[in-house]
């Protein structure tokens, strides 16, 4: 007889596919019938998905807005030509054809959306101040850094993508932790990510329980924000207490990734902090010169 052997579906860290470093797994079954390993990312894993992050942070939030926005829209070029493999992935996870279909249709319809607005924020949500000296006052916006998200647990892929891409839209770097009831797409994006001109470290993927790993996340130094997604106002409360300690911002951005009320500029500005620049400017004098 042959043996069916199950897939176990890696991490996504580093531009790399490795196992966790505890060796655990999970198995992922639908109605009962075990279709596949998960690995059960552990502390080492979170820590080593955040300094990758932060290694790739700086490269890509000095890139071009218009490079970022190619970027953005070869990920949905690459999920265009996969579409297939996800719908009978999502399906797989316990969904019927449509509405795998429709994931997948609005997943890339989402990631062309913030494509566009890559290159065009600043201009809209930057300003020109007045004051009362004889300055120039602009304000403009930085990417915050390193933001981890927990994804939601409702959806399989559409959540995922609702996360990720606003926040490396607009130059931070991000790590997820994928939905614990529907983790399969996850990793299937990172191969999207891996194939898609993404530089590695950019987006990190873990999959496992955000039981196991919230105190990590929202306790971590070098992680500036929290993206949170899930359901439990439990968890909610404890990142934002865990992260008050070193002044993270954490974001609810629970809502239903369905809805087109999803495709909004402002959840790229949950993750950009305002820089004020101030520049003097010299007064014409009497005999005409000057600026």
């Amino acid at each position: 007889n042959t043996v069916h052997v199950l897939k176990t579906y890696k991490l996504y860290i580093d531009g790399k596919f490795p196992r966790t470093e505890s060796g655990r797994s999970i198995p992922y079954k639908v109605k009962e019938k075990q279709i596949a390993n998960i690995c059960r990312s552990s502390r080492k894993d979170l820590r080593n998905a955040v300094v990758a992050a932060r290694k790739a942070q700086e490269s890509w939030a000095n890139k071009t807005a218009f490079n970022r926005s190619q970027i953005l829209y070869r990920i949905a070029e690459m999920l265009e030509g996969r579409k297939s493999q996800f719908i009978e992935e999502i399906m797989l996870q316990g969904f019927d054809k449509k509405s795998a279909n429709n994931e997948v249709r609005l997943a890339i319809d989402r990631v062309i959306y913030f494509a566009g607005w890559a290159d065009k924020f600043q201009q809209v949500f930057s300003s020109v101040n007045p004051v009362a000296s004889d300055h120039f006052n602009f304000s403009i916006y930085e990417p915050t850094g390193v933001v981890f998200a927990f994804a939601d647990d409702e959806t399989a892929l559409i959540g995922l993508i609702s996360s990720i891409i606003p926040i490396i839209c607009g130059g931070n770097t991000c790590i997820i932790l994928a939905s614990e009831r529907f983790p399969l797409s996850a990793i299937t994006f990172a191969e999207v990510l891996n194939s898609s001109d993404v530089p590695a470290g950019v987006v990190n993927i873990l999959t496992g329980l955000a039981e196991e790993l919230i105190s990590h996340a929202g306790s971590h130094k070098d992680i500036n924000a929290i993206s949170y997604a899930r359901s439990s106002k439990n968890n909610l409360s404890k990142l934002k207490e865990l992260a008050a300690d070193n002044v993270k911002r954490v974001h609810d951005e629970r809502a239903d990734f369905w809805s087109e009320a999803c495709a909004n500029p402002y959840v790229i500005m949950n993750y950009c902090e305002v820089k004020t620049t101030w520049h003097p400017i010299e007064k014409i004098g009497a005999s005409g010169s000057g600026y």
